[in-house]
C-alpha cells in the first residue's frame, strides 16, 4: 500500500488531467459552434452560450464565444441582444484575458460595427458610450484614446462636427499637463488629435484655426507618428496653401504627403500625387520644386514633366516597376495634362479634361483650380501670340484661344493691370494696341540725357558770362 505522499501526488495529478480534459471539451465546443456560424447561426448561438456556461471561471474561451455572439446578433439585426452580449464580454477584460488580446478583439468589433452601422446613430452612440465607460473604469488609457479617435472619425464621416469637436477637446485635455500646456512627452498622441482636427477644419474651411493647428503640428519634434498621420497633416497643409494661392508651399506639402502615404501603403498617395502635379502647373515654373538633392542629378537632362515623374518613381516603392506606375489611369491622365500644359496646347488640354472627367474633374478639389489652369495656359498662348504685333484684332485672339471675345478682353485687362502687357484696348475697333515699353523707355532715357547735357551747357555758359 502506498504512502500518504503517494496518494496526495496521485490525487493532484488526477485533478490536473481532469482540468485538461475539461479545457479540451470547451475548445471543441467553441470550434464546433464556430463551424455553424454561416450555415446555422441559431445553432452557433446556442453552442457559444454553452461555452460560456462550461467555464467554471471567466477565461479566454468564454471571451471568444461572447465575441462571436456579438457579431452574430449584429448580423441578425438583434441589437439589444448584441449589446447585452457585448456588455458581458467587456467584464472579461480586467482579469480573464491579457490586455493586448482584449484590445485587439475590441478594436476588431469596433471596426466591424462602425463599418456597417454608420446610419444607426443610436446604436453607435450606445456602443461607444458603453465601451468608453468600461475602459475608463479599467484605466486602459491607450484603448480609451484610440476608441475616442475612432468615434471622432465616425462623426467626421457623418458630418457631425459638433459631436466631433466635443470629443477632440476631451482628447486634447488628456495630452496636457496640469497647468494646461501641451505635454510634449505625448507628442505622438497630440499629432493624432491634430490630424483629426486639421481634417475637420479643412472641410469646414476654418482657415484661421487650420493655419494655427498646422503650425503647431509641424513644431512637435518629440513624436514618432505613423506615416499616415503625417500624410494627413501634410495633405491638409497643402490644401490650405492652395486656398491662399501659395503654389510652391502647396507643392512641397503634397510631395511630403505623397512620400508619407506611400510609406504607409495608403491609397491617398495617388490623390496627393495628382495634387502635386496640379500645384506644379499653377506655379507657372516660377519656382522649381525639384531643386533638392534628389533632383539635382536630373535637372539639366530632363524636362520638368519628366523630372516630376522620375522623382516620384524614386519614392514610390510599392508601385514599381515604373512602367506599371506610368500606365496607372489616374496618373496617366495627369501626366498627359501637364505635358499639354507645358506645350501650351489649349485644345489638347481641354480634350484631356473632357475625356478624363472621372479621374480629374470629378475631384472637387482639382475642379476648383481648373479655371486657374485654363487662365494660365491661355495667358501663355496669348503672350506668345501678340509678341510680334503692335496691333492685333481681338476676334483673331478669340479664335486662337477658343474662348469668347469678352473673355479675351477680361484676360487682356488683367494682364495690362499686372504690367505683363504694355498697351491699351480699342473697344470700338476691337483692337489691342500693343506698345514696346522698352523702346519707349529708351526714348525717355535719351531725352533725359539730352536735357541733362543742355542743363550742363547752360551752367557752363552762364558761369563764363558771369
Amino acid at each position: 500500500m502506498g504512502s500518504d505522499a503517494d496518494m496526495e501526488d496521485y490525487g493532484f495529478e488526477y485533478s490536473d488531467e481532469e482540468q485538461e480534459e475539461q479545457d479540451v471539451d470547451i475548445e471543441n465546443q467553441y470550434y464546433n459552434s464556430k463551424g455553424l456560424v454561416e450555415t446555422d447561426p441559431e445553432g452557433a448561438l446556442e453552442g457559444f452560450t454553452e461555452v460560456v456556461r462550461m467555464e467554471p471561471e471567466k477565461a479566454e474561451w468564454g471571451f471568444k464565444a461572447l465575441k462571436q455572439t456579438v457579431k452574430i446578433h449584429y448580423r441578425l439585426g438583434r441589437y439589444k441582444e448584441m449589446m447585452d452580449a457585448y456588455r458581458e464580454m467587456l467584464t472579461y477584460i480586467i482579469s480573464a484575458v491579457t490586455r493586448n488580446y482584449s484590445e485587439k478583439c475590441i478594436n476588431n468589433i469596433m471596426d466591424f460595427v462602425s463599418g456597417s452601422a454608420s446610419q444607426n446613430f443610436e446604436l453607435l452612440r450606445e456602443f461607444y458610450e458603453t465601451t468608453l465607460k468600461v475602459l475608463e473604469e479599467a484605466k486602459n488609457e491607450r484603448l480609451w484614446f484610440k476608441t475616442n479617435l475612432k468615434l471622432c472619425k465616425i462623426w467626421f464621416d457623418m458630418g457631425e462636427y459638433g459631436k466631433m469637436n466635443k470629443i477632440l477637446k476631451e482628447l486634447h485635455r488628456s495630452c496636457q499637463r496640469a497647468d494646461g500646456t501641451d505635454d510634449q512627452k505625448k507628442g505622438t498622441q497630440l499629432l493624432e488629435v491634430y490630424a483629426v482636427e486639421i481634417q475637420m477644419y479643412t472641410v469646414t474651411k476654418n482657415n484661421k484655426k487650420l493655419k494655427e493647428l498646422y503650425g503647431k503640428a509641424l513644431t512637435i519634434k518629440s513624436a514618432i507618428p505613423h506615416p499616415r498621420i503625417m500624410g494627413i497633416i501634410r495633405e491638409c497643409g497643402g490644401k490650405m496653401h492652395m486656398a491662399q494661392r501659395q503654389w510652391a508651399e502647396a507643392a512641397t506639402d503634397f510631395f511630403e504627403a505623397f512620400k508619407n502615404y506611400d510609406e504607409a501603403g495608403n491609397h491617398r498617395r495617388i490623390q496627393c500625387l495628382k495634387y502635386l502635379v496640379l500645384a506644379n502647373m499653377l506655379m507657372e515654373s516660377q519656382v522649381n520644386p525639384f531643386d533638392g538633392q534628389e533632383a539635382k542629378p536630373y535637372v539639366n537632362r530632363y524636362s520638368t514633366c519628366s523630372l516630376l515623374m522620375l522623382i516620384l518613381f524614386h519614392y514610390c516603392d510599392l508601385v514599381r516597376p515604373c512602367s506599371r506606375y506610368k500606365n496607372d489611369p489616374e496618373i496617366l491622365a495627369m501626366t498627359n495634362l501637364i505635358a499639354a500644359y507645358q506645350r501650351n496646347e489649349i485644345l489638347e488640354f481641354e480634350k484631356i479634361l473632357k475625356s478624363n472627367r472621372r479621374t480629374i474633374m470629378d475631384d472637387p478639389f482639382i475642379r476648383n483650380y481648373i479655371e486657374d489652369l485654363l487662365k494660365n495656359i491661355r495667358t501663355q498662348v496669348l503672350l506668345k501670340l501678340i509678341k510680334p504685333y503692335t496691333r492685333i484684332r481681338i476676334p483673331f485672339i478669340s479664335k486662337e484661344l477658343h474662348v469668347p471675345e469678352s473673355d479675351v478682353e477680361t484676360l487682356l485687362v488683367s494682364l495690362i493691370l499686372d504690367n505683363r502687357i504694355q498697351g491699351h484696348i480699342d473697344q470700338v475697333n476691337k483692337l489691342l494696341e500693343h506698345s514696346d515699353r522698352s523702346k519707349g523707355m529708351k526714348k525717355y532715357t535719351a531725352i533725359d540725357k539730352w536735357n541733362t547735357q543742355l542743363h550742363s551747357l547752360y551752367q557752363t555758359i552762364s558761369n563764363k558770362v558771369g
